[in-house]
């Protein structure tokens, strides 16, 4: 039998890619990250031994490019040679970034105004990089939130997706395995989307996100708003072609915790690291890299890191070595499982076998009984062993319930491609609405951040809010989100509509209308300046470019920056445009 060489060869070829695939030493399915401000980036020799020891394998640290190279054809890299090798040391991978520009590069001569002088400049920059770490560093991120303050330029989208482009093929070309990804601050769809349709499609292998505000809202129950993430981004894939299992990416994320020790403080953060963690992985992120290990305060007495200033260590910093010991450095997502009557819950086979990851909305409580025993484990590692048929009490704190019965185990698989439980289907309602009071009536539309409103009840008894000005700047804003399933990405066409009146008569008031749009946030046409009287008053902004995602984990907010009074809220609504 003759058996044809270029084929032998081509299969020999096909063989060692998957070989090296599943055994390259740059990279491992772990979630666990770290990322690291430039501020406090030079401590990684001490806090490397420390996120290590607490289960993390990935850090998002590498030197800026002027750093590197301060002049065209001058590399230093003693820098970067030491990063790398002290994460190696500590068996930790380095997820590697381009940014930002070498001064001799740039438009200004400083490091973040473009566009780039020459192109190949940063070609250089990437080959010489990717050339020098291509054993240590396979993925690399273009450039550290592009689309925020971090860079300066005439045409952000267009010389981002040129960047990014420029990467992609110099990278490749050196490395063909390393792989590129696209980045922005928040959670800016719409910037990715601009930027793909700008050039950069099929030049990019992971996309990264920062939702900080989406994960301040879970701390506000906005746990199924913070779950449609990632649809989101797939969703946006796949209208602009790119493979909708591209990988996704969260390579910064924090919840901040004051300076000094603060019990409640410090234990909702504990509790919002594992949340983050968990709900990221459940919808389908490969990777979440925490900001920070150690880090500044800002000027405003908090800071995000798991370990403080004088490096003790926060309880943030337990709750996530407890996750990572329990789950394991690769922990395989099996389901969904709802606790109670509406308690969240998701299971994982890690480490110590099926675990179930459980908690309840603030101010709720859920009750679990299983028919086998369990063990139980809380955010600081404390285990206590859960009789067969003994009741569990799930607080917003979430728990570790280690040895499922395998019944629990295979209907978490069976809901594993199903939707996600917590709230409720309103992709076939044309209308959402929420009718605010002292407990607000939400219909597909959630307020967020309640406190610069305050409940008031009108002589007639009539429930409702107002703006709340003494609540400082944010007392003018009153802040909504349209539940994802109603407005997903996609949907452009849209009616706003508030039902607002004056505190008094004598009293002027009016407001103006900030959406989410597909140029990012925008002021809608029009401004709403309430007429006279004591009636309720309705007024109706139309916007035809929406994009409902969620970027700064909110939709749309009223705005009484120009008011000279508070006025009166009792109802909005958010209506599909039918043609």
């Amino acid at each position: 039998m003759r058996i044809n060489r270029h084929w032998l060869i081509m299969m020999a070829m096909l063989c060692a890619t998957t070989l090296w695939a599943a055994t390259d030493p740059r990279d491992d399915a772990s979630p666990w990250g770290i990322s690291s401000s430039a501020e406090w980036s030079s401590e990684y020799p001490k806090f490397n031994p420390l996120i290590s020891q607490a289960g993390v394998r990935w850090l998002r640290l590498f030197p800026e490019w002027g750093s590197i190279q301060p002049k065209p054809g001058e590399f230093k890299w003693d820098g970067a040679d030491r990063i790398v090798a002290d994460a190696r040391t500590n068996n930790i991978h380095i997820s590697g970034i381009f940014c930002y520009f070498a001064k001799f590069a740039s438009a200004d001569g400083g490091m973040r105004r473009g566009p780039i002088k020459d192109m190949t400049y940063f070609r250089d920059y990437v080959a010489a990089s990717v050339a020098r770490y291509k054993n240590d560093i396979r993925y690399w991120e273009i450039w550290n939130e592009f689309n925020g303050s971090f860079y300066q330029g005439p045409n952000k989208v267009k010389e981002y997706a040129d960047l990014t482009v420029a990467a992609y093929d110099a990278a490749k070309q050196v490395d063909p395995t390393c792989k590129i990804g696209m980045s922005v601050a928040n959670f800016d769809v719409a910037f990715l989307d601009a930027a793909i349709k700008a050039g950069a499609s099929n030049h990019f292998d992971f996309v990264c996100v920062h939702p900080y505000e989406n994960l301040g809202t879970v701390a506000a129950n906005g746990e199924s708003g913070y779950l449609s993430m990632a649809g989101s981004l797939r969703k946006m894939l796949a209208s602009n072609h790119q493979p909708t299992n591209t990988p996704l990416w969260i390579t910064e994320i924090g919840f901040s915790a004051p300076i000094k020790p603060d019990p409640a403080q410090d234990a909702l953060q504990a509790e919002m690291v594992a949340k983050g963690f968990i709900l990221s992985v459940a919808q389908g992120f490969s990777r979440i890299e925490w900001f920070e290990a150690r880090g500044p305060s800002y000027g405003k007495g908090t800071d995000l890191s798991l370990i403080r200033a004088d490096w003790s260590l926060r309880p943030a910093y337990q709750a996530l070595k407890t996750m990572t010991g329990t789950l394991g450095a690769e922990p395989k997502y099996l389901g969904w499982w709802k606790a109670g009557a509406d308690g969240y819950g998701f299971v994982f086979q890690g480490k110590a076998g099926n675990v179930l990851v459980a908690w309840s909305a603030p101010g709720a409580t859920n009750a679990v009984i299983f028919d086998a025993a369990v063990r139980v484990v809380d955010l600081a590692g404390k285990e206590m062993s859960l009789a067969a048929r003994q009741e569990q009490v799930l607080t917003s704190a979430p728990v570790f319930i280690v040895g499922l019965p395998e019944a629990i185990v295979a209907q978490a698989k069976v809901q594993a491609g199903k939707p996600f439980p917590w709230g409720n289907d309103y992709s076939q309602e044309r209308e959402v609405s929420i009718r605010l009071g002292n407990s607000n009536v939400e219909k597909g539309i959630n307020q967020l951040n309640p406190a610069t409103t305050l409940p008031d009840t009108l002589a007639n008894s009539d429930m409702c809010r107002r703006l709340n000005f003494k609540h400082g700047s944010e007392g003018r804003y009153a802040y909504f989100r349209v539940d994802p399933t109603f407005a997903p990405f996609g949907t452009k066409e849209l009616e706003i509509t508030l039902v607002a009146r004056r505190i008094a008569a004598d009293k002027a008031a009016g407001t103006t209308l900030l959406y989410e749009s597909t140029a990012g946030y925008r002021s809608a046409k029009g401004g709403f300046s309430i007429p006279a009287g004591d009636d309720w008053q309705e007024y109706t902004w139309k916007v035809d470019d929406a994009n409902f995602v969620g970027q700064w984990g909110w939709n749309f907010r009223f705005e009484a920056t120009g008011s000279p009074n508070e006025f009166l809220i009792r109802e909005v609504r958010v209506t599909k445009t039918v043609k």
